[in-house]
């Protein structure tokens, strides 16, 4: 196994690795140029301009997975899927399913707290038109393996889209699993075996998806519900 996908000595260390990263010049330039150009509706913010960390509890038994920071969400807030309307629909579907203690993510001191799940992504930087490379999702691989190797409790993983189903699938295999040929499906629900986690899949949270009506409430409700019977009640305290 390559050591890049050796387990770096926790989460506190990783969160620092992936913030200070600077492997793709074409993602540093272009996160660099969003942060300072800004949306006109931002101009009083300091935007985050760097990779975003994962986010949520340590304890998690449920991972979701989404593709990348947006350019004017976590690329500005700097907490994944905070300030735009992808978050403005996945949160407060993770409130409903009881693993938030409130609906609305607009900052990182916004009182926010997941249980029992923590957020990431394949890649950590926001890219031009929202499609990454392959040479950038092979970089940042690493950082979503050490993830995978710190979050020992997680039961189900949540694919937000296909690409982060298919880029889950391939990390798996270059860590030596052999996962089985399953397709991305919204409502998908494949036990991997193997001790691994069951991998689900769900559209994901854009505002494409949601405005043209591929993704509605009910139907993210139907797979947060599903992850709830597999889990159980949450036992924690926020």
């Amino acid at each position: 196994m390559s050591d890049a996908f050796q387990p770096i000595s926790s989460l506190d260390a990783l969160e620092i690795e992936i913030i200070s990263c600077r492997r793709c010049p074409r993602l540093v330039e272009w996160r660099e140029q969003v942060a300072r150009e800004k949306r006109r509706a931002y101009l009083d913010w300091e935007y985050w301009g760097k990779p975003v960390p994962g986010f949520g509890d340590r304890d998690a038994r449920l991972l979701l997975i989404g593709l990348a920071p947006g350019a004017h969400g976590s690329n500005r807030t700097g907490r994944m899927f905070t300030g735009d309307s992808s978050g403005d629909t996945l949160y407060p579907a993770l409130f409903r399913a009881g693993f938030s203690n409130q609906e609305h993510a607009t900052d990182q001191n916004d009182g926010m707290q997941l249980r029992d799940a923590f957020i990431t992504a394949l890649a950590r930087c926001v890219p031009p038109g929202n499609k990454p490379i392959t040479e950038e999702l092979t970089n940042c691989r690493p950082f979503l393996a050490a993830e995978i190797r710190m979050l020992k409790d997680v039961r189900v993983v949540l694919a937000l889209g296909g690409m982060a189903f298919n880029g889950y699938l391939r990390l798996l295999r270059e860590m030596g699993f052999e996962p089985p040929q399953v397709k991305f499906s919204h409502g998908a629900w494949h036990p991997m075996g193997a001790g691994l986690p069951i991998l689900a899949g769900c559209y994901h949270p854009s505002r494409q998806n949601t405005q043209t009506g591929r993704l509605n409430a009910t139907m993210l409700d139907d797979v947060f519900q599903r992850i709830r019977g597999e889990l159980g009640d949450y036992g924690g305290a926020y």
